[in-house]
């Protein structure tokens, strides 16, 4: 057939949605492509206006507007015949050259395998979708023919490609709900890098299906004469189940090949919403439904704007899976959102909101990426969103949330907006008290409570699943780690001058400079940060800024004599710093204990008791130390173990613990050693408010007749 009546061909398609004006459009840019590529061949053999032909039939068959028409026909003409993007805009007009623009960038993007590349790739595709959606589905069309057409690469470029269209191109497409689209792309990548798994696999649902003929038709008839009782309209279709999808069961679930296919899969088209519910009811009296199997996603759209009821039925000796919706959701969920341009003419809701949905999607992943520090963070952030397993629950006010498997009340929080994540301190589940890392489930009422002033704390990070909530996270922490850097920076700065017998306010603008450009810094803040988070040290900062910019000289031994003595003056703790300020696990200090700070590079001052065994002896490691104080208004609880030998007898460990609780002491662990059938040995891990506090807890529990020895835990 020649390339005439092929693009005649594809015009005549174009003819039952488009007018007559639109299709000549899409025909002249057929015919510039066509001369644009002039000679040039695909690997195939074929010429290579074959392939924009065939991207533009995938988009025409999704019934997508004339624009996207034209650009598929001229995807290629800019990257690979040299024809500028302005030629293009001139003759074809601004959005169409925007179009093939973004195309042509996203298909010069590489997906190596190096994490980087591939991260930082995707992130230019989240620009290109934010942009114009319609840029992503050229491009996924593209894809799809070229994994079509795969067979003569070579095959390292074959497995490039297949790998890359299972982790981002699939992905994506499902994510927009191109279900059609993504399932195809799925299996295509699947047959690439296993050619003979597949085959495998195919021969065996061939087979398979040959022996279940006869059950599979006497279910559908079933199935068609109850809907015939109850005069309700309905096409029953048989699902095929798809290899990648049968691989990943017997992969990733551990099912066996016939665990899966003994189960009976349909799909009932039906013409209303209220005829699905009423089908519900009919196929649910035929067979027994099987408790837990039934998902209503027409009530609770998925996100990509999937609808349909699904069940599972137990009948003929073999489960029933079945899937029941409109035309209008059956188009949604093989095309997502490319059915907005289906339906474009024609006033529908469904799409309204499907739409909607893939712009907040959009929006969403844009803010991540104003938020992450570089695209490894952003595409982790990323790959939750695309491959969801939802769970629904609702707000007080009873809107539905949708969130992936795993999501906690945090993420709940940050997907209602970042502000209330922010200052979440604690949460209600159907109104009960609940942990903020409690996985949700479906169904469940979640409310959020803030506090104003409350912070993000870091070991959410820990369970939290939402791109949104951990990028909001990191992006608090960071600036809260930079405020309190600078604060503990400042303070060490100045102690340090003090010792030189100067002051912060003394130093000029133009001394300060001078040590920024020695230190080879951007700004004094950042030199003052670097002290705080213990990546340079307080007294060479402040030797610079005294001695005029430079002296290095001498860095350790004369300023060692000094600190010993105390001369700088301590600097005041109070146990809430934050971030930058840890107490020590080994020696565990409280207030009242004699304590020095030891500078953690990159983590801020760790916290230790004087006494401890793990500071350094050296000079220079001394040098490092900082001599602390306790502020007198501390509040906090520290903690703090403790060893209580006693003789063992009924009762006595109840009694320990009331001495503790009658002390006002909290105990956060308690364990037993046991020693010999006489005595034992309790270790307990105590809150305390400070030295004073613990010793009215030792006193108490050393009145325990039972006890002989009690002393304090240091490593």
């Amino acid at each position: 057939m020649s390339a005439e009546a092929t693009v005649e061909g594809l015009a005549s398609e174009l003819g039952s949605y488009l007018d007559i004006s639109r299709i000549n459009q899409v025909r002249r840019a057929y015919y510039y492509a066509e001369q644009a590529h002039e000679g040039q061949m695909r690997k195939s053999g074929d010429r290579y206006i074959t392939h924009p032909l065939a991207v533009a039939r995938i988009l025409a068959n999704l019934r997508l507007d004339h624009q996207s028409l034209m650009a598929a026909m001229l995807h290629d003409v800019i990257e690979d015949t040299g024809i500028p993007k302005d030629a293009l805009s001139e003759q074809f007009g601004e959005d169409v050259a925007e179009l093939v623009d973004g195309v042509s960038k996203l298909t010069q993007i590489e997906f190596r395998s190096r994490a980087e590349a591939q991260a930082e790739n995707f992130q230019k595709m989240t620009l290109a979708m934010a942009r114009d959606i319609r840029v992503i589905l050229v491009k996924l069309a593209d894809r799809l023919h070229n994994m079509r057409t795969l067979g003569p690469m070579p095959y390292e470029k074959r497995q490039r490609i297949a790998t890359e269209t299972l982790d981002i191109y699939a992905p994506i497409a499902n994510r927009l709900g191109m279900h059609a689209i993504s399932t195809e792309l799925e299996d295509l990548g699947f047959s690439s890098l296993h050619p003979m798994r597949a085959r495998y696999i195919s021969k065996a649902v061939d087979k398979l299906r040959g022996s279940h003929r006869e059950i599979i038709e006497e279910i559908r008839g079933k199935l068609q004469q109850k809907l015939e009782e109850r005069e309700l309209p309905g096409k029953i279709q048989g699902r095929e189940k798809h290899l990648n999808s049968i691989y990943n069961k017997m992969k990733f679930k551990h099912k066996s090949f016939h665990e899966i296919m003994d189960v009976y899969a349909f799909r009932i088209i039906t013409e209303t919403e209220d005829d699905c519910y009423r089908i519900l009811g009919a196929v649910h009296s035929l067979y027994k439904p099987l408790p837990g199997r039934f998902k209503d996603y027409i009530a609770m759209p998925k996100a990509n704007g999937y609808q349909s009821l699904h069940t599972t039925l137990f009948g003929m000796h073999v489960n029933i899976e079945i899937q029941i919706r409109t035309e209008e959701m059956e188009n949604i969920a093989n095309n997502g959102i490319a059915a907005h341009w289906m339906y474009k003419n024609e006033s529908s809701g469904v799409i309204a909101v499907n739409q909607a949905r893939v712009d907040r999607w959009v929006k969403g992943l844009m803010e991540i990426q104003e938020r992450a520090d570089d695209s490894m963070e952003f595409i982790e952030h990323v790959k939750v969103d695309l491959f969801p397993d939802e769970v629904y629950v609702f707000t007080p006010r009873g809107r539905i949330m949708e969130l992936p498997s795993g999501a906690t009340p945090v993420d709940f929080a940050y997907a209602i907006h970042t502000d209330i994540g922010n200052a979440a301190v604690a949460c209600r589940i159907n109104r009960n008290l609940a942990s903020l890392s409690q996985p949700l489930q479906s169904g469940q009422t979640v409310e959020i409570i803030t506090a104003p002033g409350a912070k993000p704390n870091p070991a959410w990070l820990s369970f939290v699943v939402t791109g949104k909530a951990r990028s909001s996270i990191r992006h608090v922490l960071k600036t809260r780690k930079r405020a309190e850097s600078l604060e503990l920076g400042r303070t060490l700065l100045k102690r340090s001058l003090k010792g030189f017998g100067a002051q912060l306010s003394d130093i000029s603008e133009a001394q300060k400079q001078l040590v920024v450009n020695h230190n080879q810094v951007n700004s004094f803040d950042d030199l003052v940060s670097d002290i705080g988070l213990g990546n340079r040290m307080a007294y060479l900062v402040a030797r610079q800024l005294v001695s005029g910019g430079t002296d290095d000289a001498g860095e350790g031994q004369s300023n060692i004599g000094n600190i010993e003595d105390g001369k700088y003056g301590a600097v005041t703790i109070r146990g809430t710093e934050g971030l930058l300020v840890k107490f020590a696990s080994c020696c565990k200090p409280i207030p009242g204990d004699p304590v020095v700070g030891i500078m953690d590079e990159g983590n801020g001052m760790v916290i230790h008791s004087d006494t401890c065994d793990r500071l350094p002896e050296d000079d220079a490691g001394r040098a490092r130390l900082t001599h602390l104080k306790w502020a007198k208004d501390i509040t906090d609880e520290f903690s703090v173990e403790l060893r209580v030998e006693l003789e063992r007898q009924r009762g006595v460990i109840a009694e320990v613990a009331n001495a503790v609780a009658m002390a006002d002491g909290n105990i956060e662990r308690i364990s037993v050693e046991d020693q010999n059938a006489r005595f034992g040995v309790v270790s307990l891990v105590v809150h305390v408010h400070g030295r004073r506090h613990l010793a009215r807890v030792m006193r108490r529990v050393r009145n325990i007749r039972a006890v002989t020895h009690i002393s304090r835990v240091r490593y």
